[in-house]
């Protein structure tokens, strides 16, 4: 009886090999661009947040010039001594600051031109008035020409999160003008009650217009800390912004009832809305370290956020990486397995020494077999005692 030989396995092709790997290359292309593109998008995130704390910085240094500048004005309006102390301390340490990060937000030129109109005002006599509201206006210009310029670079303008931007609007916007701009008014006041009379008319008028330009950045900056409060998920920030936001107000709304012209008299009362915009001043000195440090804390906090989010993003990759190296490794194994066995078969199929395989229930050719009568049971059990009834 002739028994076919076993069919020899295919081997594969280097295509049927390949394919896995090519699959799980396939898989690990878009999910590397997915986790670079993550990383990326997180960490200029992250950047942004550490550059607009750096602004709050530089604005937290402006302020004190801001108002130490504000301060000097009245004192050389009235006649009274300037006080060049804490004008040339707050100087001082804004320049610190500029020397340190000043760089980074390309604000040094600018600073250089701001400082150097502070140093001549130190040289101003204090013996004309308006000649030292000019001055003091134009330097006051600059200076708020600087607080743009820092929220532009920095990145403030473009905070993409309502809480910190109405925050950074108030604080390097909305609050330095209306400071600057209260006391102006009051400033004027002054000056326009010493003017001749034919000149009175045309005071009044500039007095409206500047009325305009100190209440409505204030107005601006109680609707934005409100708006920044109520967006926030920070339950402590209003807690610790209303409270000062509410003292501004009022000395706000006390400014505005006494810049308006009297109806008996038609004129300005220029003690009672210097004695105003001073306590609007100190309220504003009060409120603004406080948006300082609630959007600093807010930008803190976003950092640590993104960091997580960046060690994440990175945690994902590496593990889908491991995995589908992990998938790879295994394909390969198998692979060289079945080449393995590809190769040991087709070494016995053509081996001309391998004996041909034969049937386990028929026995050698070379054994002899006793004769069975014709007709015989086939059956295994019974063939095992044929031999032994033949011979009975």
């Amino acid at each position: 009886m002739t028994v076919p030989a076993p069919r020899a396995r295919r081997r594969p092709s280097t295509l049927g090999r390949l394919l896995p790997l090519l699959l799980i290359g396939a898989l690990l292309a878009p999910l590397g661009l997915l986790v670079t593109s993550n990383w990326r998008q997180v960490t200029d995130d992250r950047d942004l947040a550490a550059r607009e704390r750096l602004g709050v910085q530089y604005l937290t240094a402006l302020a004190a010039v801001t108002d130490a500048l504000v301060e000097a004005q009245s004192n050389a309006v009235n006649g009274r001594p300037v006080a060049r102390e804490a004008l040339n301390g707050a100087v001082e340490k804004a320049a610190e600051v500029d020397a340190r990060i000043g760089g980074e937000l390309l604000s040094q030129e600018r600073w250089a031109g701001v400082r150097a109109k502070l140093e001549a005002l130190r040289g101003r006599s204090a013996t004309d008035p308006e000649a030292a509201y000019t001055a003091y206006g134009e330097v006051s210009d600059l200076l708020l020409a600087l607080h743009r310029k820092v929220r532009e670079s920095s990145g403030l303008v473009r905070d993409p999160e309502a809480d910190s931007f109405f925050l950074q609007d108030s604080a390097g916007e909305e609050l330095p003008e209306a400071v600057v701009a209260a006391g102006r008014l009051a400033d004027l006041a002054t000056l326009v009650s010493r003017r001749p009379a034919a000149e009175q008319p045309r005071g009044l008028l500039e007095l409206t217009g500047l009325r305009v330009s100190a209440l409505a950045p204030a107005a601006d900056l109680v609707d934005n800390l409100r708006s920044a409060v109520d967006g926030s998920e920070s339950t402590d920030l209003g807690a610790n912004v209303l409270t000062p936001l509410d003292t501004y107000q009022r000395s706000v709304e006390a400014l505005a009832a006494y810049s308006v012209p009297g109806k008996d008299t038609g004129v300005v009362n220029p003690g009672q809305l210097s004695a105003a915009a001073l306590n609007s001043h100190r309220s504003a000195r009060q409120l603004q370290p406080v948006i300082l440090t609630e959007l600093d804390a807010v930008l803190a906090e976003r950092i640590d956020r993104l960091d997580r989010d960046r060690w994440l993003t990175a945690g994902a990759g590496v593990v889908a990486v491991l995995l589908l190296g992990w998938l790879a490794a295994l394909l390969v194994a198998a692979g060289r397995r079945a080449q393995r066995r590809a190769a040991l078969a087709a070494t016995h199929t053509e081996s001309p020494d391998t004996p041909p395989q034969r049937d386990p229930w028929q026995p050698p050719a070379d054994e002899p077999r006793a004769l069975q009568p014709v007709g015989a049971a086939r059956d295994p059990e019974t063939a095992q005692w044929g031999a032994f009834d033949a011979a009975r």
